[in-house]
């Protein structure tokens, strides 16, 4: 079973290498890959590659899991989506055979690649299974509502080309309404937030692995909204963000599933909120040191003098150090309460042991420290004997 699973990993991920080696050559064939920017084309199928080589990986190691499954499914059918799309209007231009096809298949694709992407990916991480017995009817409406959608998409009176051409679709039924104009829309956004709502009872009732799996995971989707900054970007910048910030769930889903380097991700959310806060401190430090030297010195223009702008830099450097210790400390005390109160066990031990000159009370109270703070199953202290070795030197432990 391992070694069928393994091959058939590799094969999806075979696929999935080959169909977008197709996506690209067609769109340089067609021109398309020249109209738009390199990194946006680029940019995406990187971040579908980031499912497909994770999804991959899942299904060749933890076959049983689902995660995996829809991985590469998500991956597969966005660039079997897109590589359709493409292959439709090059062949309504070119006469090529099977372009009305391609524009079929293209135009119901996305609605699964959506589904597994929002609904099932949120429902079932990190086991492959609902929270609970009770969350399996969201899993079975969400089948039905995506069911619903792709049968509406394929009966469609027409087919739009990625081109702009619009041609008849021989299975479309007059009448039939756009899926996103009808009430199914608004139960795939509910199913969505009731996906998201799952994510976050089962983290509530979590502990232990899964909980580490768990932080992985939304720690990579608590970036994403950082990608409205991306509009605020040049587009080559913006789309690279874009790409980045996609990458970043099965990346995490990947590490947790497979346990790499798993009880690190604490760590990590730690010195994101450090060094996140202090970047946005500072900047707001310099720009208004900026903006207010330059009203005040600066040109009618409003351009602040050089000056003003080492200035404003120096007094950013300077505040780095002390800033970062302040909002380390906050976060500390905020969101790793365990380690700040170690520190201030630590600190008042400091502060006695300048004053306390009596060995058997310091070695009490210093197995108390270590205790408190790193929590061992047991502790001992030994203490070298200061003259001639006439036995065992005094020894304190401490034990459950």
């Amino acid at each position: 079973m391992r070694r069928r699973s393994t091959w058939v990993g590799w094969a999806l991920l075979g696929l999935w290498m080959v169909s977008a080696a197709a996506l690209v050559v067609l769109s340089v064939a067609s021109g398309s890959f020249q109209r738009q920017p390199l990194a946006n084309t680029v940019g995406l199928l990187l971040a579908f590659a980031a499912f497909m080589v994770v999804g991959a990986l899942i299904v060749a190691n933890r076959p049983g899991n689902a995660i995996g499954w829809v991985f590469s499914a998500i991956a597969l059918l966005a660039v079997l989506g897109a590589l359709a799309e493409e292959y439709a209007g090059y062949a309504v231009r070119t006469g090529l055979a099977g372009g009305l096809l391609a524009g079929w298949f293209s135009g119901w694709a996305w609605y699964p690649t959506v589904a597994l992407a929002l609904i099932f990916t949120p429902l079932l991480f990190p086991d492959g299974r609902p929270p609970s017995p009770a969350w399996r009817p969201v899993a079975w409406l969400a089948v039905a509502a995506t069911t619903l959608f792709v049968a509406l998409a394929a009966v469609a009176p027409t087919i739009e080309l990625d081109d702009g051409h619009v041609v008849d679709n021989p299975i479309g039924v007059a009448g039939v309404a756009d899926p996103e104009d009808t009430v199914l829309n608004i139960v795939l956004g509910l199913l969505i937030l009731a996906a998201v709502v799952s994510l976050v009872v089962r983290f509530r009732r979590s502990r232990g692995e899964e909980r580490l799996q768990l932080k992985w995971f939304t720690y990579a989707c608590a970036v994403l909204p950082v990608l409205l900054v991306g509009d605020l970007l040049p587009d080559t910048a913006g789309n690279v963000l874009f790409a980045v910030g996609i990458t970043l769930p099965p990346v995490a889903a990947g590490i947790a599933i497979l346990r790499y380097r798993l009880y690190e991700i604490d760590r990590l959310i730690n010195r994101t909120l450090v060094y996140g806060l202090l970047t946005a401190l500072l900047a707001a430090v310099y720009a208004g040191l900026v903006l207010l030297l330059g009203r005040l010195f600066g040109e009618l223009g409003g351009r602040p003098p050089s000056w003003a702008v080492a200035g404003a830099t120096l007094a950013v450097a300077t505040l780095f150090q002390p800033a970062r210790r302040r909002i380390q400390a906050v976060v500390d005390r905020r969101f790793n309460r365990r380690r700040y109160d170690a520190a201030l066990t630590v600190e008042a031990f400091s502060a006695r042991l300048r004053d306390q000159v009596d060995l058997a009370t310091l070695s009490a109270e210093l197995l108390a420290v270590v205790n408190q703070t790193v929590q061992p199953a047991s502790a001992g202290l030994w203490l070298r004997p200061t003259g001639p070795p006439a036995g065992p030197g005094p020894a304190a432990t401490l034990g459950p």
